[in-house]
């Protein structure tokens, strides 16, 4: 993109959206055409305090990924654009924005950047179909728990086969000391 001259107000604009594009986890585009301004309320107080819907102009936001390093994201610049920059859990915003859109259908989910890569709205809405952190995580928990206490019962196995084998043997020494009497 050419680098022509802009307005002070525009310039800092472009640095705060670059930041934003810089110190988020993901940021996810979306079309808001048609939306009140009470749902884009409702939508941001649900995204919560981790997660920034901010509406950019596309000039400066195509600008602002650009000096952020992020690319691909160039043909979503189009139509009234919104940013949704996330600094939490990414699965719990993307679950947040597919779902205000599946009772606001106005918003378009376009793509976004994920871990630096451009994603498509696809995989936005596949990051929102992944269960939480935290649900995730006690999964993993529970069967690493499981696991440990298979192997306690795979080490504990040959200790009793052994108790059992001496307690069998000192039964047959009994009995055969028994018969020579």
């Amino acid at each position: 993109m050419a680098d022509k001259p802009i307005r002070a107000d525009k310039a800092t604009a472009v640095v705060e959206l670059t930041e934003s594009f810089r110190n988020a986890g993901a940021t996810v585009l979306t079309e808001y055409r048609g939306l009140t301004v009470s749902q884009l309320t409702q939508l941001r107080r649900s995204l919560g305090t981790e997660t920034t819907y901010t509406i950019a102009k596309n000039t400066l936001a195509k600008r602002a990924a650009a000096d952020a390093g992020i690319s691909g994201l160039d043909e979503l610049f189009t139509g009234p654009t919104a940013l949704t920059f996330v600094s939490g859990d990414v699965v719990e915003a993307a679950k947040g924005l597919r779902d205000f859109a599946k009772t606001n259908p106005k918003l378009v989910i376009k793509g976004g950047v994920f871990e630096g890569k451009a994603i498509s709205a696809a995989e936005v809405t596949k990051l929102a179909d992944l269960e939480s952190r935290e649900v995730l995580l006690a999964k993993l928990a529970g069967a690493m728990k499981g696991n440990l206490s298979k192997a306690a019962s795979l080490f504990q196995a040959p200790m009793a086969k052994t108790a059992r084998l001496a307690a069998a043997l000192q039964d047959k020494r009994e009995k055969e000391s028994a018969e020579e009497a």
